[in-house]
């Protein structure tokens, strides 16, 4: 059986063949963010760090959703995304890059 691993979450789940990389995170509490699951919001969108040759190809909602730079950059939408194999992935390092800089911000005025 394939493994994901969720790597902003720590989690590492078996899966079978063809599972969805949104709802096997759903089912096992992986936290991949989501609001629709039918590729229209893009919140899903995840990272794929290891293991890309193991997923489904890419779909057509995919591509209008998040666009062919960040596919060639490595990013899928979740639930358009089934398993393979292998595979590692992660989300939110934008966010959490942005979030730490505020957070920074907000330290460094408060010790002034």
């Amino acid at each position: 059986m394939p493994t994901v691993t969720y790597q902003t979450s720590g989690k590492v789940i078996e899966v079978p063949d063809d599972a969805n990389l949104l709802r096997t995170s759903i089912r096992h509490e992986g936290d991949v963010p989501f609001k629709c699951g039918g590729g229209l919001c893009g919140t899903c969108k995840v990272r794929i760090v290891e293991g890309g040759q193991h997923l489904s190809k890419i779909m057509k909602k995919e591509v209008a959703r998040l666009g062919q730079d960040k596919l060639d950059e490595g990013y899928r939408l979740a639930c358009q995304t089934f398993v393979g194999g292998d595979v590692t992935i992660a989300w939110g390092e934008e966010d959490l890059g942005r979030l730490n800089k505020i957070a920074q911000r907000r330290i460094d005025a408060a010790s002034r």
